[in-house]
């Protein structure tokens, strides 16, 4: 819809009222023509579309009587993750014929019980996604045993369970091999908190990829953050004090890339002329960053849209699977933070 929306020079907002065709909007017929336009010209196909495409008209909606999914999550408020991954679970099994419904337990044991026994009474249920927020090792709950489960960026014990997981330590290798690849050789690292897989796993994907380019790991390089744009500021701030500084920082997600992007220009340094900024995640505000931000996209979609693929196959489609951790990798977007470093 970003795409579409640059392409028809309209807001993204008026995209969606378009494409999603919404009654009491009051958009102009010339502004629709743009937007229909603009999609058809980057071959954009709603859900919707695609599922009509994908079914005949005979074939009617889903005539089963298990025909949901339900989609439980610790936490979906307070992040734009886990609401992408319940797009992409949505969407792809709405185009299968089925409907995803959400619950968010808040880590509430009574809640989450609660939630699972309506699950369970419900005839019309064919499997349940378990996400989490972050990726983290969870107790599998004894109620979803006989249930048919995909865990969503989540793991438990091995070899008991599938579980479709995003591959950061590929993501960390990505991101810094392609600064790497510029030419950079004294590379920051701004973490996310030390105890989270994700930062665990950057962080190894980032030693890795030095290793690979014949750079010595340098632990004075390497910051922990804590997500947020303030503790990007401030550890750009250590970085860029040291002697000789950094010529790129990687940053563990997007948000704290920003707070490196304003300690860089109180200091004096351009970005990316005299510092490479690389993010991760590739949130929304990564487009609109002066110059828009190099990223690392977090597969959030590609994984929800995984788990729905697999939870269908398995109960419709009665395929065997085998107990698995999938990792989804996400394609690295060069933006205008990035360049090769100045001799």
């Amino acid at each position: 819809m970003t795409d579409i929306a640059r392409l028809a020079g309209v807001s993204q907002s008026s995209v969606s009222l378009v494409l999603n065709q919404m009654t009491g909007a009051r958009i102009s017929s010339e502004t629709q023509a743009k937007v229909w336009e603009a999609a058809q010209k980057i071959g954009y196909k709603s859900p919707g579309m695609r599922r009509q495409e994908a079914r005949s008209p005979a074939d009617g909606w889903q005539d089963m009587a298990k025909n949901k999914i339900a989609f439980i999550v610790d936490e979906i408020s307070t992040s734009p993750h886990p609401v992408v991954s319940f797009d992409g679970a949505r969407d792809f099994a709405f185009e299968q014929g089925f409907l995803v419904h959400a619950q968010a337990t808040r880590s509430n044991p009574e809640l989450e019980e609660a939630v699972l026994r309506s699950v369970l009474a419900d005839p019309t249920i064919l499997g349940v996604v378990y996400a989490t927020i972050f990726t983290r090792k969870v107790n599998f709950p004894a109620l979803l045993r006989d249930i048919p489960t995909v865990l969503l960026n989540c793991y438990a014990e091995p070899r008991k369970h599938i579980s479709v997981v995003p591959g950061e330590v590929a993501g960390g290798f990505s991101a810094t091999a392609y600064l790497t690849s510029l030419g950079h050789r004294r590379i920051g690292f701004i973490n996310g908190e030390p105890w989270m897989d994700a930062s665990l796993d950057r962080l190894k994907g980032y030693k890795q990829a030095l290793a690979t380019a014949d750079i010595a790991f340098d632990e004075s390089l390497v910051r922990d953050g804590d997500w947020l744009p303030l503790r990007g500021y401030e550890a750009a701030l250590e970085l860029l004090s040291l002697d000789p500084p950094p010529s790129a920082i990687f940053c563990a997600n997007d948000l704290m890339a920003i707070g490196v992007m304003e300690a860089a220009s109180e200091r004096g340094f351009r970005v990316p002329e005299d510092l490479s900024v690389m993010g991760y995640d590739d949130q929304e505000l990564a487009r609109y960053t002066h110059p828009p931000l190099s990223t690392l996209v977090l597969p959030n979609y590609e994984m929800g849209q995984r788990a729905a693929e697999i939870l269908i196959d398995m109960t419709v489609h009665r395929k065997a699977f085998r107990p698995m951790t999938i990792k989804i990798d996400g394609p690295l977007v060069s933006r205008g933070t990035t360049a090769k470093p100045r001799r």
